[in-house]
């Protein structure tokens, strides 16, 4: 034992000196003494009394004095974190769960980026079931120290275990906005698939885009079901890697997969192009899978496939060169349309349509809006998606700048697609704002169609008020109008709208008054003949002024076929005076440039008044009946004097009989100057 010395000095002990310095005849291993003490428990230390607490006073005492040992221990060295833990945990022992919390922030404060002090910290508020609070110190974890994966797997186990899966997807996503590991994306997937999230579970690849996780993505398609899907996977994988990073292990995956849905063309041409592109060296594994095949299923070329993949490469480098060849994209939207799946098409079909004109004129549009037209029906037709095709005709609706020119078809398209989707409220919306918007006579003939189809026959009557508002000068309009009335009975209505009609200043038509007549006629009364004359002569002093004659002309031609069949013979012949007569006159022409371009020759009618207001048009008259006065006094000279030849003739037979010599007859025929016609 080393003791003190009076100097302070310490006493070395003496070494006891080794006299047999012989090896010992029994060798003991240090394996053997560890034995021989683990055995005999020598090291064992005997455990420390086990202290009895009897009141509250010695329970305080005992807190105080373990609390003063770990501040203790805390103030020799802070930046031992275990002393902290062990510190709360104690407390945490106690149920003391407040004072754990200020240990645990304490600690914080100290070293924040201790992953070890964070996790400890929420495992105590789990296992104390404070979800809120353990939900604080996750965030806080997961802001400070964003790589530290276990954060992230432990919060979201957390609120998957508490049913909380709308908060787990809002932790999974902000995981995600940090591109980890591939793990974690793992993880994300088959969380999203175990609640049947198949759309969710689709973003590993574009953050991680190696070969295998390609063909995990297309794997998990196929599995699925999705096998148009998993095929586009691998094609963009094909795209993605091109040829400058092509990949063996990639087209043996895809033509396995082809090879699964029997498509043998479409595993030949992936064998065939991977060949093509990747080293000989490299393409052990792909050689050997080719062979295979072909042993399997024969050597059978799809020329099929090849024409249309020429024919795919030849309309996209059309559309390159000049996006707004809309002939060239109708083209390829028909060959995609028969050979490619639903995605495929719609992929072409947005490629076509983000292709606008670049000028506002109507003619430019026409082509391309049939795009839109093609694309709505293909949706509904094809892929049989009304909401896809309703958001097709949206988009169209909106992209049409109204305020300078419309498409009623479109409009119109629109609402009979609603109509099949018996979705009629949502038609009368669509054309009511079609109507408000830009106005058109296409547009309004189509509603009230439509709205006739239904029988419908007050929201029609309302549709043609709107029309006629528009278009007070339509004729038909107001014909329609008048006979939508006529048919459903109410006589004095159409008998109204035709009085309105022929009361407008600009539409002085025979059209209404003729259909304005024939309403009168076909109306089962006692006075409907003379009615109807009544508007005839109406219509005749009405149109006595009227420049275009030809529509005059119209008129009184239909009241001649009217008194033809029910008027007396005055009546017959008052309207034959009426006619106008047929003249054929000259007029010069002249060029655009103001230059004189000839005569042309026309025809004029001129009615009786006009004949007697103008005197040169009597005189006409006069001149063309002397000249066929002459006409006719010719004619008459010409038959007196053919009788008088036929006579001679008959003459010249008889003598010819009698005397049988032709000499003599002949010079009786010159002498009376009988023409050679004769002889």
């Amino acid at each position: 034992i080393m003791a003190s010395t009076a100097a302070g000095k310490q006493r070395i002990p003496k070494v006891a000196k080794v006299k047999n310095k012989a090896p010992a005849e029994v060798q003991i291993t240090a394996e053997q003494l560890l034995r021989e003490a683990k055995e005999r428990e020598l090291e064992l230390l005997p455990p420390p009394p086990k202290q009895k607490i009897t009141d509250a006073e010695e329970l305080n005492d005992y807190k105080l004095k373990k609390r003063k040992g770990f501040e203790d221990n805390i103030r020799k060295n802070r930046t031992v974190i275990s002393n902290w833990i062990k510190y709360a945990q104690w407390e945490e022992s106690l149920k003391e769960v407040q004072r754990a919390r200020s240990i645990y922030e304490r600690a914080l404060d100290v070293d924040h980026r201790n992953i070890t002090l964070w996790l400890k910290y929420a495992e105590m508020e789990m296992k104390n079931r404070q979800v809120n609070h353990a939900r604080n110190i996750w965030d806080r974890a997961i802001t400070i120290l964003p790589r530290v994966n276990q954060f992230w797997y432990k919060y979201t186990y957390m609120e998957e275990m508490l049913g909380n899966i709308a908060g787990c997807r809002q932790v999974f996503e902000r995981w995600m906005e940090w591109e980890p590991e591939e793990q974690a994306w793992h993880s994300y997937i088959n969380f999203e698939l175990r609640y049947k999230e198949v759309d969710k579970s689709r973003t590993l690849v574009m953050v991680h885009p190696e070969v295998k996780n390609w063909i995990k993505y297309a794997h998990f398609e196929e599995k699925h079901g999705y096998i148009a899907l998993a095929r586009k996977v691998f094609e963009r994988a094909v795209e993605f890697f091109g040829e400058e990073h092509i990949s063996e292990s990639l087209y043996v995956a895809f033509a396995r997969f082809e090879e699964k849905q029997k498509e043998f063309e479409r595993v030949r041409v992936i064998y065939k192009y991977a060949l093509d592109r990747i080293p000989k060296q490299q393409a052990q594994e792909l050689f050997k899978n080719y062979t295979v095949f072909e042993k399997r299923f024969g050597d059978r070329r799809g020329i099929e496939d090849v024409i249309v993949s020429k024919r795919r490469f030849q309309y996209e480098e059309e559309v390159k060169a000049n996006p707004h060849n809309y002939d060239a994209w109708f083209d390829y939207l028909r060959l995609v349309e028969s050979d490619t799946d639903a995605d495929t098409v719609r992929e072409v079909y947005e490629r076509a349509i983000a292709n606008t004109p670049p000028i506002q004129e109507k003619r430019h549009w026409r082509r391309y809006i049939y795009l839109w037209i093609n694309y709505a029906l293909y949706e509904e037709l094809e892929v049989k998606d009304p909401e896809r095709t309703r958001q097709v005709y949206q988009a169209c609706l909106e992209l049409i700048p109204h305020k300078k020119f419309t498409f009623a078809k479109i409009w119109l398209l629109y609402g009979q697609f609603e109509i099949r989707q018996k979705n009629l409220q949502n038609a009368r919306r669509g054309l009511g704002t079609a109507i408000g918007k830009c106005p058109k006579n296409k547009l309004f003939k189509g509603y009230i169609e439509l709205e006739l189809q239904l029988r419908e026959f007050d929201r029609c009557r309302k549709l043609y008020e709107k029309y006629l508002e528009f278009s007070p000068e339509n004729c038909t309009t107001w014909i329609k109008f008048a006979e939508l009335e006529t048919i459903l009975g109410d006589t004095e209505r159409a008998r109204a709208i035709f009085e309105l009609a022929i009361g407008q200043p600009r539409l002085d038509m025979p059209e209404v008054w003729i259909s304005y007549g024939q309403f009168e006629l076909s109306i089962d009364s006692d006075d409907r003949i003379q009615r109807c004359r009544q508007i005839y002569e109406e219509a005749n002093k009405s149109m006595q002024n009227c420049e275009e004659k030809e529509e005059r002309l119209m008129l009184l031609e239909s009241w001649r076929d009217f008194e033809d069949e029910f008027g007396s013979l005055a009546n017959k012949e008052r309207v034959w005076k009426l006619l106008p007569e047929k003249v054929k006159k000259r007029r010069k022409i002249t060029a655009e440039d103001g230059s004189d371009a000839g005569w042309e020759e026309y025809y004029d009618y001129i009615f009786p008044e006009d004949a007697a207001n103008q005197p040169n048009l009597k005189l006409l008259a006069m001149a063309k009946m002397w000249k066929k006065q002459q006409q006719q006094e010719d004619e008459e000279e010409q038959e007196e004097e053919e009788e008088e030849e036929e006579e001679g003739a008959q003459v010249f037979y008889i003598l010819f009989k009698k005397t049988n010599t032709t000499s003599v007859c002949f010079n009786l025929f010159i002498s009376c100057n009988y023409s050679p016609k004769v002889l």
